[in-house]
């Protein structure tokens, strides 16, 4: 028995959030990280994930929508905004970019990042896109690479707090 891929996706709207979609963007996320296998339910970070309002609040919380659904979202923020991890002045970065399990594999987290790179070129300021994924979110990597997206282990992401010790992979790209 063949397994065949899913369609491509030929058109996602992408558009700022709004708060109809809050709920919807919080269990894709959700879903994304746990059924993906990148993080169990019981981790702290999952919390993180489904407080969407605050997201939206402060920084720029993404759609991107397919026929009417929302299929999956990103948090893009400036390097001195509350939701900035690893940008540097002349940066912006996105963060919990996320494509519910039905909609992945068809092109909607390509469609995100092109998206988020075009509104970094539209800046004057702006020369580059930052982002840190979980070590285990490899399709991602290939995806970003594949999108100019180059790796920097000098800009690795560590987290050091008491009971959780970890590093995730930095990435770039110029714009």
């Amino acid at each position: 028995m063949s397994t065949t891929p899913p369609p491509a996706i030929s058109t996602a709207l992408i558009r700022i959030a709004e708060p109809a979609d809050y709920q919807r963007i919080g269990e894709l996320t959700v879903a994304a990280y746990v059924n993906g296998g990148h993080m169990r339910a019981s981790d702290n970070y999952v919390q993180h994930l489904t407080e969407v309002a605050e997201r939206a609040e402060q920084a720029r919380l993404l759609v991107a929508e397919v026929d009417g659904v929302v299929a999956g979202s990103a948090t893009v923020t400036d390097y001195d905004g509350a939701f900035a991890e690893v940008s540097l002045p002349g940066e912006i970065e996105f963060r919990m970019l996320a494509v519910a399990p039905e909609f992945q594999g068809r092109g909607v987290a390509r469609t995100l990042v092109r998206h988020i790179v075009a509104q970094a070129q539209s800046r004057p300021q702006i020369h580059g896109v930052a982002l840190c994924s979980l070590r285990s979110m490899t399709a991602a990597h290939t995806l970003y690479e594949s999108e100019g997206f180059i790796r920097d282990l000098r800009r690795d992401f560590v987290l050091n707090i008491p009971h959780k010790q970890a590093t995730f992979p930095f990435f770039r790209r110029e714009v």
